[in-house]
């Protein structure tokens, strides 16, 4: 049976078979260990929501061990930074370094974003998410790499094209005419997709 830690645009936890392109983590434990489930109704830790590497320095790990963070997958870069999280500074420094880049630069500011900055901003909007009207706008007005809400499914925009995200991949669908809701944290679509960050694509993006 497949483990709860699989991640939708949304930020729900989900458990599923596919694993996607990416791990990452929110700051910590929220599972138990003996079970392998997720524990209680919390499912984050710290501020700090991370897009991390499959692969790192020939680490391994066992998943939903004692003593370990909860580890998550997301089906590519787009879907993670949906969820609210960022790239790690460890494993991927340089694209870690080039979204913080982005970001400042986008205020008028210079150098780097600081990683306690970013996480305050995608923290409050995160929970400011949760149970309040949702932020509404039209498709063709939605950066490339953003993921929106047409009511029935979630859409990502890929260049000009509309894609449906499953946890599978993404198929061809048309361009919702109306509002949508916009999924991925303003602050990421406005300040870093707009301003000319390409995340990372699974290849059924290319591919439909």
């Amino acid at each position: 049976m497949p483990l709860q830690n699989r991640v939708t645009p949304d930020g729900t936890i989900v458990a599923a078979p596919q694993r996607g392109l990416f791990m990452g983590n929110r700051g910590g434990q929220f599972h138990d260990p003996d079970t392998r489930t997720l524990a209680g109704r919390t499912r984050w830790k710290t501020k700090s929501w991370i897009i991390c590497t499959l692969e790192f320095k020939v680490r391994k790990r066992t998943l939903m061990d004692h003593g370990n963070y909860t580890e998550l997958f997301f089906l590519d870069e787009v879907t993670a930074l949906a969820a609210g999280h960022r790239p790690c500074f460890e494993c991927q420094r340089a694209k870690a370094t080039e979204f913080s880049q982005i970001w400042q630069h986008s205020l008028g500011g210079e150098g780097r974003m600081r990683v306690s900055e970013m996480d305050a901003v995608l923290h409050t909007e995160r929970c400011s998410a949760k149970g309040v009207r949702p932020i509404l706008c039209r498709f063709n007005d939605v950066p490339e790499g953003a993921i929106i809400h047409d009511g029935k499914q979630w859409i990502a925009r890929h260049g000009k094209r509309a894609l449906r995200w499953s946890l599978d991949g993404y198929s061809p669908v048309d361009a919702p005419s109306g509002e949508v809701e916009l999924v991925t944290p303003p602050c990421i679509a406005d300040h870093v997709l707009s301003a000319g960050y390409k995340p990372t694509w699974h290849p059924s993006a290319e591919i439909n």
